[in-house]
């Protein structure tokens, strides 16, 4: 056994706040999601009403884009585990939703939706 005192652990408010790089991406995160739930509860509607695509197409179109989610999330999280870093990924999946949103806007025809949708998805997963 030492003689040597035992360093008090900092439990200061300070020492438990969280870094400001995780406040940040949790901001980030909130309005990504936001952005994407008003988004993604009108497409269906748009789609139906101004492009003219059956309700058979809607559900297509979004069952393939859940599907290409959940199919990227395993890719990337093997793809993180070998590369050891997670931030690029993080910032590629952000930007690439970020970018898919003015592509709703510009969409003219199910195709472009389609497409809008699909990078919007491999956003997500990434």
């Amino acid at each position: 056994m030492s003689d040597s005192p035992r360093q008090p652990v900092n439990t200061s408010p300070d020492s438990r706040r969280l870094p400001a790089a995780i406040w940040a991406l949790g901001f980030v995160s909130l309005l990504m999601d936001i952005s994407s739930e008003m988004i993604h509860s009108l497409l269906p509607v748009f789609m139906v009403t101004v492009l003219g695509t059956s309700m058979w197409a809607v559900g297509l179109i979004e069952g393939a884009a859940e599907a290409t989610a959940l199919i990227v999330k395993v890719f990337s999280g093997v793809l993180s585990d070998y590369w050891g870093k997670r931030k690029p990924l993080a910032v590629l999946g952000y930007g690439l939703g970020a970018a898919s949103k003015p592509l709703f806007a510009l969409a003219s025809t199910t195709g472009l939706v389609l497409a809008a949708r699909l990078i919007d998805r491999i956003g997500k997963g990434i």
